[in-house]
């Protein structure tokens, strides 16, 4: 049983959601011919909403969408959303960026995540890897402070992946793909009845391919692969007409291995020993729905999740092996000839290996009492919703690193929400929107180097909105918002006390948007405008030391910036030109800078530089991003996509001012459909074009001295393969 908020037309969402009159019904009755047009819904809101309806900038990517991407993960549909970016390190985008705010990796500090994820009302924040799209349903991204919703993890906003529900009617579809680099994958579904009032469904999955990366030294092309295998179940009971319960089961095993950075910025590594991103996952969820009266609803998610997540890689990317690099002369081994060459014996280099071994374990328990059809109050103007809201995060961590001794250290963070939403009509076309939540944060943290800490915190947030249906084809909207995202305590035992401990940061928005639909619902659009002010904004810093042994040790803390501005302008649209014909646009444009910081840059030669970071852009925040689609229905059983998406030039950290590059990608797929048949050809890069996804700046390479470079990560490269799906 779903209660789901439905709109009467797609661009007039008050008209059902404020209950009209009679009288204002009989005024508009010549519109129901527009009501049985599709809607796309936010499971995400408390009260599932048509996408055109909801007053706030959201992303839905459909199953389509990510069928006709020929997508496996998260980071392959993320263009579909302006403002949003991702960062690698690892085989996947974990890592993600809504409107410039967000983390880029995780070594050895817990991080709090600017942005959440959550899979079928698992919290899944910061386990990026797990984020596979089989049988999804939709994505949702949405952009901008979620602090009354989702809390403290959702300080630049929230993306919620929501896998396929059981039917009652069996259906299912089995489904092969092949490509380039050694890439095959599997998967198949089942859903149906299993009594008169149970269903289910099951999905499974497998993954592969070589990877993107040649290692010359071990003479092996898949250090760098991916291997995944994913199992979702889901079982649906009608308990009685006014009760559903829903169990969720997802289940990961990702064993990537990892070897992604060149010493020559390219896709041949010379790693003696390439690491590993695997994460093992058994996550749970069990959901209540219950119409308790025509009053009030309630709504309870009780959720587990146990993750083995392990993170490694060869630090220095070649120790030893030098003499396979391209025009370099060989090293000697003694005796040692010098006039015929370098030795061996001379050589300063240094070989490193740095592993992460994470165990999760995450309870949560989210409990609503809504609103019914009979329970508004103020004198049936105000829906309502009441929650409570109790977490639970364990995080242990083994770290075994070459230099160092063995690092462990364990997190318990608790947090205690209580929240509350009205929604008050004001008048026949407009509405206002107010919520708040109020948040007690715990950090529980020990460690082997005795940098131990134990935080707690009262946070709150919220937002206003005011909509107004100004006609009949557009939707205004203006809201302002508060998020948070909790501080806390950097573990090393070698940075001052000053920066032994960081502060909250808060995220003040300001946004303002129209949703329109125009040439009698052929055009679709929605166009956002926003101004954040990021109070004590956290930001990551780095620094590289030099051992008596000549190996350089990296050391990251957390530290707050005075203030950050964020500001931009997003529009999506979608436009049918003809009936075979439509074309999709998503623009973002980005304006971030930093406001009075400045941090010791820790030179080896100047210990005490400083580096002016005010007025520079922040990380990942590209100043434009855009992805657009065409769709041509070429005949009833041919159909052809061009997709092109792109990104300008960002920086890659707040520590060093190297860039990417800016790029454009153009993907295409061709697909034949015969009833349950279909059969495609894709292709994903068809130029080729090199886009960096993760970057540095340290020394790392013996051949200039050790000198401070610039490295990158690659994205794909041009992957071609054929999909075959037959569904029942």
């Amino acid at each position: 049983m779903n209660h789901v908020l439905k709109p009467a037309f797609l661009l007039s969402p008050l008209a059902l959601a404020m209950s009209l009159p009679l009288s204002a019904q009989a005024e508009t009755a010549d519109l129901d011919t527009v009501a049985d047009l599709d809607t796309v819904t936010v499971s995400a809101d408390f009260r599932q909403t048509d996408v055109q309806s909801i007053p706030e900038a959201v992303t839905v990517v459909s199953d389509t969408q990510i069928e006709q991407r020929s997508a496996e993960h998260l980071e392959q549909i993320l263009s579909f959303a302006p403002n949003v970016n991702f960062s690698s390190g690892s085989s996947r985008g974990r890592y993600f960026q809504i409107r410039g705010i967000g983390e880029r990796s995780q070594f050895i500090d817990p991080v709090n995540p600017s942005v959440g994820l959550m899979i079928d009302g698992i919290d899944m924040t910061g386990l990026g890897g797990a984020a596979t799209l089989l049988d999804i349903e939709q994505v949702e991204i949405l952009r901008g402070p979620q602090g009354t919703r989702f809390g403290a993890n959702a300080l630049a906003g929230m993306i919620n992946i929501q896998s396929k529900a059981p039917t009652k009617e069996t259906e299912g579809f089995v489904a092969a793909k092949v490509g380039n680099y050694g890439t095959h994958g599997q998967s198949g579904a089942i859903s149906g009845g299993l009594s008169d009032n149970v269903q289910g469904r099951l999905a499974v999955s497998s993954f592969k391919t070589d990877g993107y990366m040649e290692n010359d030294f071990l003479d092996k092309e898949n250090t760098n692969n991916i291997d995944e295998v994913v199992l979702r179940g889901k079982l649906a009971a009608q308990l009685s007409e006014q009760t559903d319960l829903n169990f969720t089961y997802f289940y990961t095993d990702i064993d990537n291995d990892y070897d992604a950075f060149s010493l020559d910025n390219d896709r041949t590594t010379y790693s003696d020993q390439p690491g590993v991103d695997a994460q093992e996952s058994h996550s749970f969820a069990l959901t209540l729905n219950s119409e308790l009266s025509d009053a009030v609803l309630l709504q309870a998610t009780l959720a587990t999740t146990k993750a083995d997540v392990e993170y490694s890689f060869d630090e220095d990317w070649a120790f030893g092996q030098y003499t396979f690099l391209p025009d370099e002369p060989e090293y000697q081994a003694d005796p040692c000839d010098t006039t015929q060459g370098p030795c061996l014996a001379d050589f300063d280099g240094y070989s490193s290996f740095d592993q992460y071994l994470r165990d999760y374990k995450r309870h949560s328990l989210d409990l609503r009492l809504l609103s019914g059809v009979n329970g508004r109050i103020f004198a049936d103007t105000t829906d309502w919703v009441v929650g409570l809201y109790v977490l639970q995060r364990d995080e242990e961590l083994t770290r075994n690193y070459t230099f160092d001794s063995q690092y462990q250290s364990d997190l318990t963070a608790t947090s205690y929400s209580v929240y509350t939403e009205f929604t008050t009509n004001l008048s026949a076309d407009s509405r206002i929107i107010y919520g708040v939540r109020g948040e007690q944060w715990r950090n529980d943290f020990d460690n082997t180097l005795a940098t131990d800490s134990d935080e707690t915190e009262n946070l709150f947030g919220g937002k206003i909105t005011f909509e107004s249906l100004l006609t009949l084809e557009h939707l205004a909207y203006a809201s302002i918002a508060r998020g948070y995202k909790p501080g806390g305590a950097n573990s090393s035992n070698v940075i001052s006390e000053d920066n032994r401990v960081f502060d909250t940061e808060f995220n003040n928005t300001l946004e303002f948007g129209l949703k329109s639909s125009l040439l009698d619902d052929q055009l679709t659009t929605r166009v956002a405008a926003f101004v954040i002010q990021r109070k004590d904004q956290q930001v990551k810093q780095s620094f590289v030391s030099q051992r008596d042994d000549g190996s350089f040790k990296f050391t990251d803390f957390i530290a707050n910036a005075a203030e950050g501005r964020n500001q931009g302008i997003e529009l999506e649209s979608s436009w049918q030109l003809h009936s075979a014909l439509r074309w999709d646009v998503s623009l973002g444009y980005l304006d971030t800078e930093f406001v009075d910081y400045e941090f010791n840059a820790r030179d080896e030669d100047d210990p005490q530089r400083i580096i002016d970071q005010d007025g520079r852009a922040q990380a990942h925040a590209p100043e434009y991003s855009y992805a657009t689609a065409f769709h041509v229905q070429a005949t009833d059983r041919v159909s052809l996509i061009l997709e092109a998406e792109g990104k300008d030039e960002f920086y890659f950290s707040d520590s060093h001012d190297e860039q990417s590059k800016p790029y454009t990608l153009w993907h295409a797929r061709l697909a034949y459909t015969d009833g349950p048949f279909q059969a495609s050809v894709y292709g994903r890069n068809l130029t080729d074009q090199d886009q960096e996804v993760r970057g540095f700046s340290f020394p790392n390479d013996p051949r200039d001295g050790y000198s401070n470079s610039r490295w990158t990560q690659l994205g794909e490269p041009r992957l071609i393969g054929i999909e075959g799906k037959y569904s029942f």
